[in-house]
């Protein structure tokens, strides 16, 4: 392979420099409680509130405020994303019986998770598909308590209208006006306000991130994020507008976006560079969009499609678009990606925001190891057994001779009790 295109810089990772910064929250939060959350919504947000809680007046004013179509337009996507997790849900089964030898009898249980925190990021745009990408999935697994938080616009007291309504149009039960490390705390810690929960999920900046990270185990968390991906599979039969305007919706999103095209035509990357560099001129957020592309975007000439999709596989990319000649064929040797579009016709930002699927994806190579949110994220499988005294014989010895070989021999002075039920007196 070679680089058509060059990123100047190398991937924005985490910033660890944020890890005292975020300590010092999680303490505050942890010893002081609302105290240290009023203080901190002051400092960062400008924001007054004494009620952390967003009340049901609060949400009316919202609906009130945003026009009808909006309201429209955001039930059209809720109700896509429903549809799709609740298909999903319906493809994880219980397993109430299953016997691998006489008198063992195992299954496990679908247990959703009881409560579950979805932290909708505010920072330059409302990100009210967030809202609707974390909740619905958590209701459709069935969790009981699906609570929310976002930061308010700054230099006011309330969460974005838009945010407001789709919390509470994806079924949000408790949604609280806080943001950043300190959110992560007080739903890790639980304050006077907040009361804890057990699994904290959704995207957030550098301190977002570093508190999760540093909150997991006290809590459960879905994945590091970071800065947000696409890659590109193209040949040369692709529309170069085309993946220019993919490259772009994504590199819009922060500096630090990374845009990745790989294809096997010289010609075509020519055409993509140049089709960049038009639509640009007409972009309102050129100047957040030209800085990524500039950066980080990179176009890579591949000797044919099969290492195309060796470099996909490698780079495990957040979004992965392929726009060939026969898609299809592609799709059985892919196996790391956050999620997938095949053809020209499925743009990345149909899946930002009503097709169905799920826009919170792992970044930064974890789709190696990780799928994105989806409602299996909310759901845990846990397994149960009985033993019946027809399995003792067999099963007390079978587990004395193994717990015996790692030198446990209490482990196997349970078991042999259970066989010495059905030794004759």
């Amino acid at each position: 392979m070679e680089f058509f295109k060059s990123p100047q810089r190398g991937s924005a990772l985490p910033a660890s420099e944020f890890g005292s910064s975020v300590s010092e929250i999680l303490e505050d939060v942890r010893v002081n409680g609302d105290r240290a959350l009023l203080d901190y919504n002051r400092k960062f947000d400008g924001c007054e509130r004494e009620r952390l809680r967003v009340s049901s007046e609060e949400i009316a004013r919202a609906r009130a405020a945003v026009p009808s179509d909006e309201i429209g337009d955001i039930r059209s996507s809720a109700e896509n994303i429903r549809a799709f997790a609740v298909a999903q849900r319906e493809t994880i089964k219980e397993l109430p019986s299953f016997s691998p030898c006489p008198g063992v009898t195992l299954g496990h249980r679908v247990i959703p998770v009881r409560e579950c925190c979805c932290y909708v990021p505010g920072g330059g745009y409302p990100l009210y598909s967030t809202a609707l990408m974390l909740a619905i999935p958590a209701k459709a697994a069935g969790v009981s308590r699906v609570v929310a938080c976002s930061p308010v616009v700054k230099g006011t007291n309330d969460i974005h209208p838009k945010t407001l309504l789709a919390m509470e149009l994806a079924g949000v039960d408790e949604i609280y006006a806080i943001g950043g490390a300190q959110a992560i705390a007080a739903f890790s810690y639980g304050t006077e306000q907040i009361r804890p929960v057990d699994l904290i999920v959704g995207p957030g900046n550098s301190f977002v991130a570093e508190a999760k990270r540093q909150c997991f185990g006290r809590v459960g968390i879905d994945f590091i994020a970071g800065p947000s991906e696409v890659l590109i599979i193209a040949d040369g039969t692709a529309d170069p507008g085309l993946v220019a305007a993919d490259l772009l919706a994504q590199c819009e999103h922060d500096r630090v976006a990374k845009g990745t095209v790989v294809t096997t035509d010289r010609s075509l990357a020519a055409e993509i560079l140049k089709e960049l560099e038009s639509q640009l001129r007409n972009l309102d957020t050129a100047e957040i969009a030209g800085a990524s592309w500039d950066d980080y975007g990179e176009i890579i000439i591949a000797a044919s499609i099969d290492e195309a999709v060796e470099i996909a596989n490698e780079r495990a990319p957040e979004h992965l678009e392929l726009q060939t000649a026969d898609d299809e064929a592609l799709v059985e040797g892919l196996f790391n990606y956050g999620s997938l579009f095949i053809g020209k016709y499925s743009a990345e930002v149909f899946g930002d925001y009503a097709s169905g699927t799920n826009h919170t994806l792992p970044t930064m190579g974890a789709a190696r190891h990780t799928g994105g949110i989806w409602v299996g994220t909310f759901l845990k499988i846990c397994t149960h057994q009985t033993l019946d005294k027809s399995a003792m014989p067999d099963m007390s010895s079978l587990v004395s001779r193994l717990a015996r070989g790692e030198g446990l021999t209490a482990h196997a002075r349970a078991a042999e009790r259970r066989g010495e039920v059905m030794t004759p007196e």
